[in-house]
């Protein structure tokens, strides 16, 4: 039986905590009650697990794939916990199968379809969290679940864009590593005997002794290099886990020079898209701003719109707020502002979206063709830097004899 870490006050007032075996967390709550106890919080105390007992992932066209079925579901008029079971009985993925049970037991406990979700991040992103919430409150849930399964269809597409166009790129990279390494390691040593003569005789080029370091380096703390390049890898992975690490990420993706646009761009037509789709469908705007700044996928961003809603709460409109916070560009202010006097908002934040998409779909293409000749640029570089820093030393020597 699974454990859980509760909260609560004895009959005395006092607070108490501490751990409960049961079968669900409504059968821990009435184990608390027969203890005379009063629960303030109960949650799942299960362990971390290490990273080989981890859930298989689920691909995100699988995902997009039971939303569309759960929809369908419920527009037939099948009820959400009997629409959960199907979903459950019928999925192959193992992971699948065990989150959608879970989801099931807690919604049938009475948490809210989107909580239950959100219990299980590694399955349910934020943005499906936030859409399934605001369809689940405003009464539109079907169609908010197909809309999620239609942004992450468009997501994994363009994953899938991504990682075709960066495959070659990255062969190119990883290549030239390789082939720098070896030149370095295996390679520069044997002329070691040479540059010690040529050293002797007047000393060797500034290139040629960074190269001599950097092969005596590797040659004797080659492995150690490695660990320490491993350790900091997870070191940062561990760090981007954290709430702190994640807000860092994001604000260093918008700096970034040519991606940083990219990345923004995707971020601000989730929003547009969201916030339109919720307004749309009656949601009132603050509650529409709040769902919606949980959608773009950027923190920064996130608590800009946050901060924005505030000021929308105090009678000021939504266009001037946003400007403020200085991360949407002008032209998609100036719509909106437009929008928000002719009373159409929820149709000009779509079409915003979609022009974003676009136009960040363009900037992706281009960085993309940019990339393979500054990797082939760099490899030819470095590998250059290797053979000048070789043959430099003997045309001296060369120069010096004639």
């Amino acid at each position: 039986m699974p454990e859980f870490a509760y909260k609560a006050r004895n009959q005395a007032g006092a607070a108490v905590a501490g751990t409960i075996t049961a079968a669900s967390r409504r059968d821990a709550l009435c184990a608390l009650g027969d203890r005379q106890l009063f629960p303030l919080k109960v949650e799942d105390a299960a362990p971390a697990k290490p990273l080989w007992q981890q859930k298989r992932r689920v691909k995100t066209a699988l995902l997009a794939s039971t939303l569309t079925q759960m929809a369908d579901l419920l527009n037939s008029g099948v009820p959400l916990l009997r629409s959960l079971d199907v979903l459950a009985e019928q999925a192959v993925h193992p992971t699948l199968a065990e989150v959608l049970g879970d989801v099931r037991d807690q919604v049938a406990e009475g948490a809210p379809v989107d909580e239950a979700m959100a219990r299980h991040p590694e399955i349910f992103s934020e943005l499906t969290v936030s859409m399934v919430r605001a369809g689940s409150e405003g009464a539109f849930l079907e169609d908010a679940l197909k809309r999620t399964a239609d942004f992450l269809e468009k997501q994994e597409e363009l994953r899938g864009k991504v990682v075709g166009a960066m495959t070659y790129p990255a062969i190119l990279a990883g290549a030239g590593v390789l082939i720098t390494v070896v030149l370095i390691v295996f390679f520069v040593p044997k002329f070691a005997g040479l540059f010690e003569q040529l050293e002797k005789r007047g000393g060797l080029p500034v290139p040629t002794v960074i190269l001599l370091g950097m092969s005596d380096i590797l040659g004797k703390y080659g492995i150690l290099v490695a660990a320490a390049l491993a350790g900091a890898v997870y070191w940062v992975r561990s760090q981007l886990r954290t709430e702190a690490g994640r807000v860092l990420a994001d604000r260093t993706k918008l700096k970034l020079p040519v991606a940083g646009k990219i990345f923004l761009g995707y971020s601000l037509s989730r929003f547009c898209r969201v916030l339109g789709t919720l307004l749309r469908n009656g949601v009132p705007l603050l509650k529409s701003l709040e769902i919606s700044s949980d959608s773009t996928g950027n923190r920064v961003l996130s608590a800009a719109i946050r901060q924005s809603a505030e000021n929308v709460s105090s009678g000021e409109t939504l266009a001037r707020p946003l400007a403020e916070c200085g991360l949407i560009p002008r032209p998609v202010m100036a719509m909106i502002s437009v929008a928000e006097e002719s009373n159409n908002l929820d149709n000009v934040l779509v079409n915003i979206a979609e022009g974003i998409d676009r136009q960040t779909s363009r900037q992706l293409d281009l960085m993309v063709r940019l990339l393979e000749p500054l990797t082939l640029l760099i490899m030819a570089s470095a590998i250059l830097f290797v053979l000048v820093a070789l043959l430099l030393p003997v045309f001296q020597m060369s120069s010096t004899v004639t």
